[in-house]
């Protein structure tokens, strides 16, 4: 008995020395306001990474004065799928949105815990502005909601910092804000309300690397996809100034990061290095030690982890990530060996080709669930830039180029790449005798993480039905069917389904708007 009370007080005496000391729990400082910058369909293309042609004086400056992961990234290379990860600290295929918000694809359950809810529950005002893009948006209750659409036509971009700054000046009590810009979502517009201010034109770049070609026309599409970049930039030095000039700046933690990579061939919708890996970077004033580059491998799934830890919010249980404080702390830490990146669909059938992928320190490993069908994702991002003779460029490029493209458009089974030697992907691996110990570490390694994270698709029905399942569905009839995914995913038996008819089939309007519960 005596012992007991002598470890009971051991205990409350290492917790108080442990507040006094630890920089995120002390007692002493106050909790801190969190602004999360998040833009849309770039990867690291910025002029902190290295690129040679991003102008990006204001996101250079975050990174110089905070802390810049040169390996981060996303969990699959997907509007809704990703930003669902990233708010819930899941895998895709642990919280449900495996496809568009704006086909009807959606999570799981409503009441899947999300840092939003966690955060507004420790005290916290919850704002966003920009698309939130995940079913059900009641699952994330946040106090304000501006500018709700995606706003590709980029109008009033002016709007996003004068609510921000009306959000951060309503009241003193800590604030959760998440801004989410447009750019550099297609359309790639070359300038907007005089942004940016000098524009590049198709002769000043070449064409993103891990395109393996490079065409006038892909140079065109690139300089564009730059100058969106720039936009972006003077967008979010008009936010950051707003910030400052709250008087808050100095305890916000400022995160800034991209949805996934940008809207290219070998990019956005794959599991490519240019799909999946993107800019992030974290300041922390007087926290987190300045000037870092991580060259750790992170996920979007340590950020809620890291957002609850940094607000002294309730942690949640059994979240697959890691919280980044001991990186942004500089604090000796042993990391993870292994990130894994997983992919369903984008739009229903027109692009679905579930994958999963592991990568370690060197080498990636993709497995193709359907090895040896035809990627329907291929056509559809080739063929978007009819006058960027995409076709001819490839046909003309070096062998192992074309085999690269050839390997994309019909995949085998495993992928394996070499990341030092062949950072963009285009020399497969698997099939060589040298590197079958490397194959097999990974293979054992992604059986097992599927396995832990309890992967519907290791079900081979699972795979069947959700094949079936996105058959014939045009975007229109996808938004308001009941999909049957959370469902036999999650072990439950269903009842038969009838399928909204497909386009040829002959049915009155006011038919299909009584099927479909409109």
């Amino acid at each position: 008995m005596h012992i007991h009370r002598y470890n009971v007080l051991a205990a409350l005496l290492f917790s108080l020395v442990a507040g006094i000391t630890d920089p995120v729990r002390c007692e002493t400082r106050p909790r801190p306001n969190i602004l999360m910058i998040v833009s849309e369909d770039n990867g690291p293309e910025l002029g902190c990474y290295g690129d040679p042609y991003a102008r990006t004086p204001h996101l250079d400056q975050l990174a110089a004065n905070g802390v810049r992961f040169n390996r981060a990234f996303v969990t699959q290379a997907g509007c809704s799928q990703s930003r669902a990860s990233i708010l819930t600290g899941l895998y895709p295929h642990q919280h449900g949105q495996i496809g568009l918000a704006t086909w009807g694809f959606r999570m799981y359950r409503p009441d899947t815990p999300n840092f939003v809810r966690s955060l507004k529950e420790a005290g916290y005002r919850t704002g966003i502005i920009g698309k939130l893009h995940i079913n059900p948006a009641a699952a994330f209750p946040f106090d304000m909601h501006e500018i709700p659409t995606s706003n590709f036509a980029r109008k009033n971009l002016g709007d996003y910092s004068r609510y921000a700054e009306a959000f951060i000046n309503a009241a003193d009590r800590p604030f959760l804000l998440s801004v989410n810009y447009p750019d550099a979502h297609a359309p790639w517009i070359k300038q907007i309300d005089g942004l940016p201010q000098q524009p590049l034109d198709a002769d000043a770049v070449k064409a993103l690397p891990y395109f393996g070609i490079d065409t006038a026309g892909l140079r065109k599409l690139n300089a564009d996809y730059y100058n969106c970049l720039g936009r972006l930039d003077s967008l979010i030095g008009e936010l950051l100034a707003a910030l400052q000039r709250s008087g808050k700046a100095d305890n916000t933690l400022v995160v800034y990061l991209g949805d996934h990579g940008a809207d290219f061939l070998r990019g956005k919708r794959t599991s490519y290095e240019g799909g999946v890996r993107i800019p992030l970077i974290i300041r922390w004033p007087g926290r987190a030690k300045p000037q870092q580059v991580r060259e750790e491998l992170v996920s979007t799934v340590d950020l809620m982890p890291t957002l609850l830890e940094a607000a002294g919010a309730k942690p949640v249980e059994n979240l697959p990530g890691r919280s980044l404080l001991p990186l942004l702390f500089d604090k000796p830490v042993e990391w993870r060996r292994y990130l894994f990146t997983e992919y369903h669909t984008h739009a229903a059938e027109q692009n679905f080709y579930p994958q999963r992928t592991v990568r370690n320190e060197r080498y990636k490993l993709i497995e193709n669930l359907m090895p040896g069908q035809v990627n329907p994702g291929y056509a559809f991002t080739n063929d978007r830039f009819p006058g960027a003779g995409i076709a001819d460029a490839i046909a003309a490029a070096a062998p192992v180029v074309r085999e690269a493209y050839r390997l994309m458009r019909r995949p085998s089974r495993f992928e394996l790449y070499d990341l030092k030697v062949d950072p963009y992907e285009f020399r497969n691996l698997a099939s060589t005798t040298k590197h079958a110990a490397t194959l097999a570490e990974l293979q054992q390694q992604l059986t097992g993480w599927r396995e832990q994270t309890e992967d519907p698709l290791l079900n081979a029905e699972n795979l069947q039905r959700l094949t079936q399942e996105v058959k014939g569905l045009t975007k229109k009839r996808a938004k308001n069917y009941d999909w049957g995914y959370p469902d036999y995913f999650l072990g439950k038996k269903l009842q038969p389904k009838t399928k909204p008819k497909s386009i040829t089939d002959k049915t009155t309007k006011k038919e299909t708007r009584k099927r479909q519960g409109q």
